[in-house]
């Protein structure tokens, strides 16, 4: 949905280097993990509120395709925007997640008329792995040291690469075998990709926290939400594809 550029991080938001050479200039102006929280819940009201509004469309009505694109390629267009220019993030998060909420609605949709079901239990599962790593990371049973960031760099870096093989091939009319069917292979694929988004979570976390210690500016909370954001709705997508493939085998 939106560019996964892996770099030191899995998520292209929250890299090393993000909060490298910005300093707030008063107390009051630093960026604060509570902050981060409260824009974060702001921007998936947001996506909510736009995903409502496809959802409830239908796919029968002409629109919900129209939106879907607007979705993705605005979407897609606003996160590059965000990363390249950090400073706009307090407006560029919002309209991203608006955006992605559009696509969004209508994707699950679509999933929703096949299996019915299948979008309430995915949004359960996003929230319930975010809410479980948050915990354990809380808790230090999950710590992002430099070996835990690059294996999942190197995962994600690796599915990334799968994706856009399995992209250029499809304009020649083929594509990877097995990974996208209902089969064994391609269950564990999913699952696999699966534990890599909700293992970005982790990095997440660990970079906002960054980012609060070494007093990084307001404006950066608003970064940090896009960045979680992110992850979320990929996770979210990979849970929609895991689910159809487990429905397909009944």
């Amino acid at each position: 949905m939106s560019a996964h550029l892996a770099m030191r991080s899995g998520n292209p938001a929250l890299t090393a280097e993000t909060f490298r050479g910005v300093r707030a200039l008063g107390r009051e102006d630093v960026m604060t993990v509570e902050g981060t929280v409260n824009k974060t819940a702001i921007s998936l009201v947001i996506l909510l509120l736009t995903a409502t509004w496809t959802w409830n469309m239908g796919i029968g009505d002409p629109r919900v395709g129209g939106l879907i694109m607007v979705g993705v390629v605005g979407g897609l267009v606003t996160a590059l925007a965000t990363v390249f220019k950090k400073t706009w993030a307090p407006y560029t998060t919002p309209a991203y997640a608006a955006l992605e909420g559009l696509a969004l609605g209508g994707i699950s949709a679509v999933f929703e008329t096949r299996y019915p079901g299948i979008a309430s239990q995915a949004v359960f599962l996003t929230f319930g792995t975010l809410g479980s790593l948050l915990l354990a990371y809380r808790s230090g049973y999950i710590r992002a040291t430099e070996n835990f960031k690059l294996g999942v760099f190197a995962a994600t870096g690796g599915i990334a690469l799968v994706y856009l093989v399995g992209f250029v091939m499809s304009f020649f009319g083929a594509g990877i075998p097995l990974i996208h069917e209902s089969g064994l292979v391609g269950i564990g694929f999913s699952l696999i990709v699966v534990v890599v988004a909700a293992l970005n979570l982790v990095l997440d976390f660990d970079f906002i926290e960054q980012g609060a210690e070494r007093g990084a500016p307001k404006y950066m909370e608003w970064y940090g939400a896009f960045g979680l954001l992110v992850t979320l709705i990929w996770l979210y997508l990979e849970m929609l594809r895991l689910l159809s493939k487990l429905q397909e085998r009944r």
